[in-house]
C-alpha cells in the first residue's frame, strides 16, 4: 500500500519522476547507496521525530545526524525518535522506506540544509527496496517542506 501511495503521488504531482524498485534492499543508508550507485551522504534519509506535541519528518543527508541543540533551538523542544510501529502508523511507510511522499495526513516535512550541496538526492519511496532520484529543491517544493538547519556532519561539524 505504501509504495502504491508514493507511485500515486508522483503520477499526480511529478509524472516525470520514476519510482525505482530494486531487487536488493535499500533499507539503510549504506544499502541504498550501494543499490543506487551514489555516495552515502547523497541518500536523503527521512526520520520521524516528535518535539513536544508536534510530529514531523526531517529529511537530511544520509551521513548527517540530528544536532539536538540546533533542533531544540529551532523547534523549542528536544527531538524524540519514534519507534517503528508509530512511524508506520503516522506515515504508512515501513522503517527503511519512510519518505516525504504519499503521506496519509498533513504531517509537516522539513528538509535539512545538508541536502542542498547535491544536485540530486535519493530518498526512499515507501518500501525498503524503492527510491527516487530528485533534486533537493524539487523534493522540498513537491512536499511543501520547509528548509531548516538541524543537522550535524558525521565528524561533528555542523552542516552548512
Amino acid at each position: 500500500m505504501s509504495l502504491e501511495s508514493v507511485r500515486a503521488f508522483f503520477a499526480a504531482h511529478a509524472p516525470d519522476i520514476e519510482v525505482i524498485v530494486t531487487e536488493e534492499s535499500s533499507a539503510t543508508v549504506a544499502l541504498a547507496a550501494a543499490a543506487h550507485g551514489v555516495a552515502p551522504e547523497q541518500i536523503a534519509k527521512t526520520i520521524c521525530v516528535r518535539a513536544g506535541e508536534m510530529t514531523a519528518l526531517i529529511v537530511m543527508a544520509g551521513t548527517s545526524r540530528l544536532d539536538n541543540r540546533k533542533f531544540r533551538d529551532h523547534f523549542g523542544a528536544k527531538p524524540r525518535m519514534l519507534g517503528g510501529e508509530d512511524v508506520v502508523a503516522i506515515t504508512s511507510h515501513p522503517v527503511g522506506g519512510v519518505c516525504p511522499f504519499g503521506l496519509p495526513s498533513g504531517i509537516p516535512v522539513y528538509c535539512d540544509v545538508s541536502l542542498r550541496k547535491f544536485q540530486e538526492v535519493v530518498p526512499a519511496a515507501g518500501a525498503t527496496n524503492a527510491a527516487v532520484r530528485i533534486a533537493p529543491q524539487r523534493m522540498a517544493d513537491l512536499t511543501g517542506a520547509t528548509w531548516v538547519d538541524v543537522g550535524q556532519e558525521p565528524n561533528g561539524h555542523v552542516a552548512a
